[in-house]
């Protein structure tokens, strides 16, 4: 009868509960009640289903690094709000539609707080997406090539977290800056999105170009935005410079 419970449970794809009960047979766990092993077995499918679901979360949004906001340095040169980045893995943020806007020099950290705080909205079930921003733009002019470009759009719409990554290292053209109103525009309101930029937000305008349509994404992206400005010497400085001392 056991062996029928084991090939039935992984017929259903309960594949938690099938690990669970396979365990208690083996160990031979007599001590169970009816009632306590119902409840074992139920929470060992509960968390394989929301550890693959996590799993298969982080998988999609293609992040840059692997991070967690356990891993990132508060020393006080970075002029890091730990008070404000830690309310951020709450991810209430996500909740109430709000963007994020991370700016500093080139190595201070920024993909790298971008991704923590993405791998956090991963693990408390949120869909996110992460981009280089430039690869973005590449990828939909692509898009517009062979007909999938509001597919595309579509899709990015629909991630409750949306992190583009480098943006301002090059000016927009036409076709960029739609595209990006386009995002921007779709997501007002609606979705959660963080940008990382190596330049203060004062010269956004200028890298988006055509005075209309700055204003009007930076109208809706900025306006009640939460802002972290990153301080200090690059990180992959001080690492190397680590790395090097270890080695002497």
């Amino acid at each position: 009868m056991n062996d029928q419970t084991l090939q039935q449970m992984k017929q259903l794809r309960l594949y938690g509960m099938h690990r669970a009960f396979t365990t208690t047979l083996e160990a031979n766990h007599l001590a169970y009640t009816n009632d306590e092993l119902v409840a074992y077995l139920l929470q060992s499918e509960w968390d394989d289903k929301h550890n693959r679901k996590i799993e298969r979360l982080t998988k999609a949004a293609k992040f840059r690094y692997k991070a967690s906001v356990e891993e990132i340095s508060f020393e006080s040169s970075r002029m890091i709000d730990k008070n404000l980045l830690i309310r951020f893995t709450s991810c209430e943020f996500i909740k109430n539609k709000e963007n994020i806007l991370i700016t500093g020099s080139t190595g201070v950290g920024k993909s790298f707080i971008a991704s923590a705080i993405g791998y956090q909205a991963c693990s408390l079930g949120y869909k996110v997406k992460y981009y280089n921003i430039n690869k973005l733009f590449a990828k939909l002019k692509l898009a517009k090539a062979d007909g999938s470009y509001m597919k595309e759009i579509d899709r990015i719409e629909k991630q409750d977290l949306l992190i583009l990554d480098d943006f301002g290292l090059q000016e927009l053209d036409t076709n960029k800056r739609q595209a990006f109103m386009e995002i921007i525009e779709d997501r007002h309101g609606k979705r959660a999105t963080i940008i990382a930029s190596q330049l203060p937000i004062m010269g956004w305008h200028q890298i988006i170009g055509e005075q209309t349509i700055a204003d009007a994404i930076l109208d809706r992206l900025v306006h009640a935005a939460h802002r972290v400005e990153l301080k200090g010497e690059s990180m992959r400085k001080k690492e190397k410079t680590m790395i090097n001392f270890i080695f002497l």
